[in-house]
């Protein structure tokens, strides 16, 4: 099978690399079913929304690779990179995915913990006595 794009989407420390076959709209999430690596249906559907965006479900089999993060931000990963893989084979997608805001990487990661402090700002309680 010959490999249409190859695209890269991130979320948060999650990355997913999707690689796009002409097919029938199977989605594989590192060697099994979207369904089965995900369990939950919200995170199954935000998957894909961009296929059901621009009406292109049936078309292609998507096998992701996705690491690192935890199971939300790779789901938000994976759909950002199957956005960026549509808009790759067809220009015409590019309106209705940026409208939806599919095609901006959320850009939000944990603060990182400052010194003196408990958390990224979460001070230690103070004693009054």
């Amino acid at each position: 099978m010959e490999v249409l794009v190859i695209v890269t989407g991130r979320r948060k420390n999650a990355v997913a690399t999707s690689r796009f076959f002409p097919g029938s709209g199977k989605i594989t999430v590192n060697k099994k079913t979207v369904k089965e690596y995900l369990k939950s249906d919200r995170f199954v559907h935000e998957v894909r929304k961009p296929l059901e965006r621009v009406g292109v479900q049936n078309d292609f089999d998507i096998n992701i690779v996705a690491r690192g993060g935890g199971i939300s931000g790779q789901a938000d990963a994976m759909r950002h990179s199957i956005a960026k893989g549509l808009v790759k084979i067809n220009e015409e997608y590019k309106k209705p995915l940026r409208d939806a805001g599919f095609l901006t990487r959320d850009a939000r990661v944990k603060e990182r913990k400052k010194y003196g402090l408990r958390k990224a700002r979460r001070a230690f309680q103070h004693s009054k006595r």
